[in-house]
């Protein structure tokens, strides 16, 4: 008993590292709005955190609607399948097919009558069968573009904090952004962009982890590939950032 006991165990501790817990993630995503509140409380990037926590609230609430059955939609489903079924073996109780018939005209027409029929029950049926998923993939889809949204948003945040400037200084101009960061505030800045990116792909995750659609599958991928170009990108500037010694930096908060 108590060797099955701690086999049960050991395999529940295992599928806790097999799979993307929402709450941790979120438990992340606020500590990570607290650092960037601690270090930049008047930048936009603190806004868009505060975002992406509330966007990561609607996620879990997404996620909790994903993984439960339907049973209203279903129930509807089968009662509305069943009816069709019913009408369909009266009509053919009641259709008379003669002995006889006079010619390959007459088979044609009824051959073509049995399978128009099949066909629109067919498609009815598969109408009822998939509005569950359907509708499941519908909010989905509307989660998954706010976080695509919110993916660009941090990009744009992260637009102006050039590393670049730091190692060539150039006179501004008129339209040049206030840079008032030293190369350490720049480099932290540039890494909360990078963690922000990587938690949203995180967050999109999640909407397939027990949802096995190939639409929605198909976005997240999509985010996950734009998050990763967007960190290469942000990660090229950390790295710029070795060659810099401390002083005055790039843009200020935004």
């Amino acid at each position: 008993m108590f060797p099955a006991l701690v086999t049960g165990i050991a395999v529940m501790e295992m599928a806790r590292y097999r799979q993307l817990d929402e709450q941790r993630i979120l438990e992340t995503l606020q500590k990570l709005r607290d650092r960037i509140s601690e270090r930049f409380p008047e930048s936009g990037l603190r806004r868009v955190s505060d975002e992406l926590l509330l966007v990561g609230a609607e996620v879990t609430e997404c996620v909790d609607y994903l993984r439960k059955p339907n049973w209203p939609i279903r129930l509807a489903a089968a009662v509305a399948i069943l009816a069709m079924a019913t009408l369909l073996v009266m009509v053919a109780a009641t259709v008379r097919v003669p002995w006889r018939f006079q010619g390959p005209a007459e088979i044609l027409q009824l051959v073509d009558a049995g399978v128009n029929d099949i066909v629109f029950v067919g498609i009815a049926v598969f109408f009822l069968l998939t509005i569950e998923t359907r509708l499941k993939r519908r909010r989905a889809l509307g989660v998954l573009h706010q976080l695509r949204s919110l993916a660009h948003v941090v990009d744009m945040h992260q637009l102006t904090k050039d590393p670049e400037r730091l190692l060539s200084p150039e006179p501004d101009t008129s339209s040049s952004p206030e840079r008032t960061m030293t190369a350490s505030e720049l480099g932290r800045y540039l890494d909360y962009c990078s963690e922000l990116l990587s938690v949203t792909s995180k967050l999109s995750a999640l909407l397939v982890q027990y949802f096995n659609d190939e639409v929605v599958l198909g976005a997240v991928n999509e985010i996950e590939t734009l998050t990763t170009g967007l960190s290469g990108k942000i990660w090229q500037k950390i790295r710029m950032l070795s060659f810099v010694g401390p002083g005055p930096g790039v843009s200020g908060a935004v």
